[in-house]
């Protein structure tokens, strides 16, 4: 079923297969079950999309501003270290003004914001088992709006270094297999809940000003490109 105002930390423990390790899975067996008992280090690239999505939609994880000017001195990765083993993530004092400016593009996006304003729940948990592989499945939506007479149409909110023009981003959704995780959202929701019928749309956002934002939706071959290939790895 569907988990609101689950803690992350619990979510990323759970070990029902995420989109993630699918994706991993997909790549290589061998790199997947390493990963199960290699835990990786905490990545500071992704503190910047971390924040922008915690700011966007008003749940995850807390911003703590530290007063540096980076993070070259040990008092400053002394408190970015006590920041995550707060839960929280830390973002230099004059990097706050970029999430800001960041969030403000997204909402500020007429399709986006009425996208992202929907009665719904930012921050789902999905967990489901699929009878065909025997398979326990956890996906966390951005947002999943509640369910309405229309069509169900959840959101990803993704930050993007790169061009949020739909040419950069056909390449991006292979580069990173987006189309395996709307696959295995998908599959999750529609299992937990006999919702058949949902759709995804990515709304992406670039991290350099001015922070173009667009709204996309896979088409029918990548759709089912990700379908198949998340059945695959479960």
């Amino acid at each position: 079923g569907i988990v609101e105002a689950m803690d992350e930390e619990l979510y990323h423990a759970h070990p029902a297969l995420s989109s993630t390790n699918a994706r991993l899975l997909l790549d290589s067996p061998a790199r997947f079950h390493y990963r199960q008992s290699h835990p990786q280090p905490h990545k500071a690239a992704f503190d910047l999309g971390s924040a922008v999505h915690s700011k966007v939609l008003g749940v995850g994880y807390p911003v703590e501003a530290l007063d540096f000017p980076d993070f070259r001195t040990k008092a400053a990765q002394t408190a970015r270290d006590e920041a995550y083993a707060g839960g929280m993530i830390p973002m230099l004092a004059k990097d706050l003004t970029l999430v800001d400016d960041i969030a403000e593009a997204t909402l500020g996006h007429p399709t986006a914001r009425v996208l992202l304003e929907r009665p719904g729940t930012a921050e789902a948990s999905v967990f489901a088992h699929d009878p065909a592989t025997g398979v326990d499945m956890r996906a966390r939506f951005d947002f999943l709006p509640d369910v309405t007479d229309g069509r169900r149409v959840t959101v990803d909110l993704k930050t993007s270094g790169k061009s949020a023009a739909a040419t950069e981003f056909e390449r991006t959704v292979l580069n990173f297999g987006y189309h395996v995780q709307q696959g295995h959202y998908l599959d999750a929701l529609a299992l937990a809940e006999g919702d058949t019928d949902a759709a995804m749309v990515f709304v992406v956002v670039e991290t350099e000003a001015p922070h173009l934002v667009a709204v996309h939706q896979l088409d029918v071959v990548y759709s089912d490109m990700g379908f198949t290939a998340a059945r695959h790895a479960r």
